[in-house]
C-alpha cells in the first residue's frame, strides 16, 4: 500500500472513529499530501509561495507519475485547440500572420487581439482534440479524490465535443458554468466583401464562455463524502447565497494585463470566484493542467487554498513566475 493509499485509508478510518473531529483529520491529510505532491517527479518546478508550486511538465505525463485520489480540484482554461499552439502556428502568431491564428484588422482605432480560428480545424484535427482531452479527463478521474470537482473553460464552437470526452471517462456532469463576457470574437462581416454585405455577420457575436463543471463519483451520500474526502459539494458564496452558474465578467485589460500579458489570461476577479467554489470547505489541493501565467494559481493564493500548476511552454512558466506575486495581491471589483 502506498503513501497515499495508507493515508486516505486512515483517514478514512479516524474519520469513522473520531466522528466531530473528521474536520481536523482533513487538514491533517491536506498538509501531509501537499508535501508530497508538489514534489512529485523530476522536471523543472518553482515554489512560488508556501501554498503553490509550479511545474514545467506536460499534464499528461505528470498526471501518470501522481499517486491516485492526490488532489480535491481542478480548475483550468486549456488550449483551444491544441493545433494552435505547435510550434509552427506559434511562430507564426509571433509573426503576426499565417497560420491557424486570425489576425484581425483594427477597425474604429481598436487592434484586435489575435485569435484561433476554431471553425477551420479539420475533422482529423477534432478527432485529435477529442482523444488529448479523453487522455486528460482520464488522467484527471484518477488523480481527483471521489467528489473532486473540475471546471474547464471551453467555448461554443468545441465545448459539446470537449464536455464528451469528459462524460466518456466517468466523470459526472454537474452542470455549466456560463461566464457572460462581451468579446470581439465573431459578428464580423466578410472579409473582403464587407461593403458589399454590410448588413451580415459571418457568425454570430460571442457573448458567452462555457465552462464544464463535472465530478469524480463517489460512495454513499453527499454529506458522508465530505466528512471522508472534503469533497462533493461547491462552497456557497455565503450562509444566504449558494454558488451559481452564471458570472458576468468582462475581459481582462489594464494593470492585470500588463502584469501577465498571455493571450488568454482570464481575470482574477472572475477565477478567485471559480476557485473559491471548487473546494466546499476550504480544503484541499487546487490543480491547473495548463497553469499559463499563472492565473488559476494567483487566484488559490488569494483566497488560501493550495495549488499546483504544470505547462509545458518555458515561457509562460517564466512569466508566471515573474507575475505570480502581483497577480495573487491584486485588488479586485466586487463580484
Amino acid at each position: 500500500m502506498s503513501l497515499f493509499e495508507l493515508t486516505a485509508y486512515t483517514h478514512v478510518r479516524d474519520t469513522k472513529q473520531r466522528g466531530p473531529d473528521w474536520r481536523e483529520a482533513l487538514i491533517e491529510r491536506e498538509a501531509e499530501l501537499w508535501e508530497h505532491v508538489r514534489e512529485v517527479g523530476e522536471q523543472q518546478r518553482t515554489n512560488l509561495s508556501k501554498r503553490a508550486t509550479y511545474i514545467l511538465s506536460d499534464a499528461i505525463q505528470w498526471l501518470a507519475e501522481l499517486p491516485p485520489h492526490s488532489i480535491h480540484a481542478v480548475v483550468t482554461d486549456p488550449p483551444y485547440g491544441l493545433i494552435e499552439y505547435e510550434d509552427k502556428d506559434h511562430d507564426k502568431l509571433k509573426q503576426g500572420k499565417g497560420g491557424v491564428w486570425r489576425i484581425p484588422p483594427s477597425f474604429d482605432g481598436t487592434n484586435r487581439k489575435p485569435l484561433p480560428r476554431f471553425t477551420v480545424l479539420s475533422q482529423d484535427e477534432i478527432a485529435g482534440l477529442y482523444n488529448f482531452f479523453g487522455a486528460l479527463a482520464y488522467g484527471l478521474q484518477r488523480a481527483l479524490v471521489p467528489g473532486g470537482h473540475i471546471f474547464i473553460a471551453s467555448n461554443p464552437l468545441l465545448s459539446t465535443m470537449t464536455f464528451h470526452a469528459f462524460q466518456r471517462a466517468g466523470l459526472e456532469k454537474r452542470g455549466e458554468l456560463i461566464r457572460l463576457v462581451q468579446t470581439l470574437r465573431g459578428g464580423d462581416r466578410p472579409k473582403g466583401a464587407e461593403k458589399e454585405f454590410s448588413d451580415v455577420s459571418v457568425m454570430a457575436r460571442s457573448c458567452w464562455e462555457p465552462w464544464g463543471i463535472f465530478r469524480k463519483p463517489f460512495e454513499g451520500t453527499a454529506a458522508e463524502n465530505l466528512r471522508r474526502w472534503g469533497t462533493g459539494g461547491l462552497r456557497r458564496i455565503s450562509d444566504d447565497e449558494p454558488f451559481k452558474d452564471v458570472i458576468t465578467c468582462s475581459p481582462t485589460r489594464g494593470r492585470e494585463k500588463e502584469i501577465a500579458p498571455h493571450p488568454s489570461l482570464k481575470p482574477q476577479r472572475f477565477m478567485r470566484q471559480v476557485v473559491r467554489g471548487a473546494l466546499p470547505l476550504g480544503i484541499g489541493i487546487v490543480y491547473d493542467p495548463f497553469a499559463g501565467s499563472g492565473s488559476t494559481l494567483a487566484a488559490a493564493e488569494a483566497v488560501g487554498y493550495h495549488a499546483i500548476g504544470t505547462d509545458r511552454d518555458t515561457g509562460y512558466y517564466g512569466l508566471a513566475r515573474e507575475a505570480f506575486g502581483q497577480l495573487s495581491t491584486l485588488p479586485v471589483g466586487a463580484r
